[in-house]
């Protein structure tokens, strides 16, 4: 998945250019000795922490490229071994962004036939990335195995909760029984996650939590009027944030079976009324994933002619 050749090319001739730099910088200091002191400012080191994390914030709005987004990851992947020499608050912005990066890496790039793998090994990374990330809190830690819900309770990291849980989320597709004992962590996750803030990322825990409780079987906690509450609520918050709409549009213009597979339409017209709504706004603030959800959008209408049939 990385590239094992990224170690060249022009960021290993940065790092010779420097070594020259600090030798002349040596030079210019005895020379100091006799003919008065050069002070020069230190030359940062390009894989510094602070150098990565400005050039991955640089990047960050070019990320639906995908070779943007590849390049975040090697960014965040090359701290790793260095990662706890990091601060706590550093461990977790190179954890969750990794987390992030790599379930959006799992949605960007549409997949043929016989790839599904190699989504699934994105989700199951992002998902490590994102419980290494909560175990950064002691509580969360102590408390994970012997009871998940307590745990939880202890986490304020929004994003850890956010990106962990799309990613563990986005691997019940490919294990439907991890799915059925799994679910009810998710919906602690997200309720946590809006406990904390509602807003965060578009409201994305708000969608997210509807969706699932509008497929998901009652016995497992579902409630698909609740469900349909959130998916509201979060274009209500955040209405440029066109993933909200797609959601909405998604989990609840449609009807579904007792696996979560769509299986008919709800209402068609507030299919077709959202899709529009999406299709004819801007990009705007949200540059990643309103390009995903116009795509969405899109496919979103095919179905809907499908289901509709002639």
């Amino acid at each position: 998945m990385r590239d094992p050749a990224r170690g060249t090319g022009p960021r290993r001739q940065a790092g010779s250019l420097r070594v020259l730099l600090l030798g002349m910088v040596a030079s210019l200091g005895g020379l100091g000795a006799t003919s008065g002191a050069i002070l020069l400012d230190p030359v940062p080191s390009p894989s510094a922490p602070e150098t990565v994390f400005a050039h991955a914030e640089a990047l960050f709005p070019e990320r639906y490229r995908p070779e943007v987004l590849d390049e975040l990851i090697a960014l965040y992947e090359d701290l790793l071994p260095r990662l706890e020499t990091l601060s706590r608050e550093d461990q977790a912005k190179v954890l969750n962004g990794l987390a992030q990066f790599y379930y959006e890496k799992s949605v960007l790039l549409e997949f043929e036939e016989g790839e599904a793998d190699e989504k699934r090994r994105w989700l199951e990374a992002g998902k490590g990335y994102g419980f290494r990330s909560l175990r950064l809190n002691p509580d969360f830690a102590e408390w994970e195995e012997r009871d998940f819900a307590k745990a939880i309770g202890f986490v304020t990291d929004v994003a850890a909760l956010l990106w962990t849980a799309d990613n563990w989320g986005g691997i019940f597709q490919f294990d439907p029984f991890q799915g059925l004992t799994g679910v009810g962590k998710l919906i602690v996750m997200h309720r946590r996650c809006l406990e904390l803030d509602e807003t965060f990322w578009g409201a994305s825990c708000h969608n997210a939590l509807g969706a699932i409780l509008v497929t998901t079987p009652g016995f497992l906690g579902g409630n698909p009027e609740e469900g349909k509450a959130h998916l509201e609520r979060a274009i209500e918050l955040v209405p440029d944030y066109l993933t909200n709409r797609v959601v909405y549009a998604e989990y609840w213009g449609f009807t579904y079976d007792a696996f979560g597979n769509k299986n008919g339409v709800r209402d068609r017209e507030l299919v077709e009324r959202e899709i529009r709504i999406v299709l004819g706004a801007p990009i705007g603030e949200w540059p990643f994933w309103n390009r995903i959800a116009k795509r969405e959008a899109e496919r979103l209408l095919e179905e809907l002619e499908r289901f509709s049939g002639p």
